[in-house]
């Protein structure tokens, strides 16, 4: 009778443990993958404090009554092309993340050339709205750099924790799946230098 206890006792605490481990894991998944949409949040959000300068820079080369209106106009078209292509967080597929980037590379090429055309608009250079966005140009690049770095950091965690052995089994029983990471064009590994000097 006691040895029965006994096995008995051993084997509830057994499934205690496993029961205890498979509430830790799925918790620690949970606030993982929380991680990573909060993450490709400030994703969009350095994207999207570069849309918001980038519509002052517009307005301040609109008020340039002779400067080259195409180059503006394709500025502001990708610039809406962009905006349009929205990424569901809690499906952050290798495609539905391609589709962001090429759509803000797009503008971030657009956006190049219209500073390189600025150039050539001495009075237009010389405003000091426009030496502001100079001076925040870098550091937007910059940011935007740091926190796709960050995602793709976050990402990996998740990855990596949902894929060992057995968390991976824990991971199929809830449909945890694999995060797509943010990568960067091998011709895109620098944001576009531009310089500002005569």
């Amino acid at each position: 009778m006691k040895k029965s206890l006994v096995v008995l006792l051993v084997v509830g605490l057994v499934i205690v443990a496993l029961i205890v481990s498979l509430v830790k894991s799925y918790n620690n998944m949970v606030a993982m993958e929380e991680g990573v949409t909060a993450q490709w949040s400030q994703v969009e959000n350095v994207y999207q404090s570069r849309m918001d300068k980038t519509n002052n820079l517009v307005k301040i080369v609109e008020a340039s009554a002779n400067f080259e209106k195409s180059t503006l106009t394709e500025v502001v078209n990708a610039r809406a092309k962009a905006t349009s292509v929205n990424v569901d967080p809690t499906k952050l597929t290798a495609e539905s993340i391609q589709q962001f980037k090429q759509a803000q590379d797009a503008f971030g090429q657009t956006l190049g050339k219209l500073l390189v055309v600025v150039e050539k608009y001495p009075e237009l250079k010389s405003t000091e709205n426009f030496r502001e966005f100079q001076a925040q140009y870098e550091g937007m690049e910059n940011r935007i750099a740091v926190e796709r770095r960050k995602f793709s950091e976050t990402a990996q965690s998740f990855n990596t924790y949902i894929r060992k052995f057995p968390k991976n089994i824990i991971a199929g029983m809830f449909n945890f799946e694999k995060k797509a990471y943010f990568e960067a064009e091998k011709s895109a590994q620098k944001a576009p230098e531009i310089n500002f000097q005569n």
